[in-house]
């Protein structure tokens, strides 16, 4: 009885803390690409490029909002 309730919990507290405007974005590191102290990353979903001040990935989805890097 307890295995299916906490089964069930388990899935709404998922759905609630997940990142949903980063659901389907795959962010890679890109360290060859690194310069001034930012780090480079590629979206391998969408192909949206950025660079981050801090070693994290982005939180959100950049593919609708950023041209290309050079």
């Amino acid at each position: 009885m307890f295995v299916p309730i906490g089964l069930i919990i388990a899935f709404v507290l998922v759905v609630i803390f997940t990142k949903r405007s980063t659901r389907k974005c795959r962010w890679r590191e890109n360290r060859r690409r690194d310069h001034d102290g930012q780090k480079y990353f590629k979206c391998m979903t969408c192909g949206a490029e950025t660079f981050t001040e801090n070693s994290k990935d982005p939180e959100i989805c950049l593919a609708k909002t950023q041209p290309p890097l050079p």
